[in-house]
């Protein structure tokens, strides 16, 4: 399922979220840019499990705070496709939280979701020397406070199932729950290793659920939000 557009309507202009999109891609530029230098640039900035909880820099010639990658991990991908669907995901998503908590709330419930998906992406798999990058868990946070809070609204999808293509309607949470649901299945075997095909599962659930969590938090900011019927 591929989401493309939401009916849920705002009444500002999300500059918040504009800047994160836009931060991102700069951001990816940059790394690509690097050429064979890449890969060091991923583990110097990419998030380290085992760095963070041995408190050991695993390349010591590319040294960086293994703290600090907490947040510099948001903003690095693995490829375009990856860049794309968490950009795609942000825009669809984010603009209509971004609308009911205001920029800086926003900002800042947009990096604590990161954050949880770190942690628990780290408490799964404390082992791991895979560098983990993306801005997934973080994305992650905004669906899960609006799969919560918009549960009414309704997402236009492509399903695409093999020779079977088409537009269809889905109301939100019947669509991130579905994500949800899958993120869940998948991430069972990748504890405690470094596996999942490259997905951090577990990152994904961590932000989610912090997400649904800020969404108890934050209830009374979405009271006299724009009801969507379907």
């Amino acid at each position: 399922m591929i989401p493309l557009r939401d009916d849920n309507p705002t009444s500002r202009k999300p500059y918040v979220t504009i800047a994160l999109i836009v931060a991102n891609v700069l951001v990816f530029l940059y790394q690509t840019a690097q050429g064979p230098y890449a890969e060091a640039f991923v583990m110097k900035f990419g998030l380290i499990p085992y760095e963070l909880t041995h408190r050991i820099e695993l390349s010591p010639q590319v040294s960086f705070p293994a703290v600090a990658t907490i947040f510099t991990s948001m903003f690095l991908h693995g490829g375009w496709m990856h860049l794309g669907g968490n950009m795609l995901y942000l825009w669809i998503f984010g603009n209509n939280i971004e609308d009911r908590l205001g920029p800086i709330r926003f900002l800042i419930f947009y990096l604590l979701s990161g954050v949880c998906a770190v942690l628990l992406f780290v408490l799964t798999g404390p082992n791991t020397q895979v560098p983990l990058v993306g801005a997934s868990g973080a994305v992650s946070g905004i669906l899960g406070i609006y799969a919560l809070r918009f549960p009414r609204a309704r997402v236009l999808t492509l399903l695409w199932l093999g020779f079977f293509v088409r537009m269809v309607w889905i109301p939100a949470l019947a669509f991130l729950g579905i994500w949800f649901a899958m993120q869940l299945l998948f991430s069972v075997p990748t504890i405690g290793t470094s596996s999942g095909g490259g997905v951090a599962y577990m990152a994904h659930v961590g932000g989610f659920l912090f997400g649904m969590l800020g969404a108890l938090v934050y209830k009374r900011r979405f009271e006299g939000a724009p009801r969507v019927n379907w």
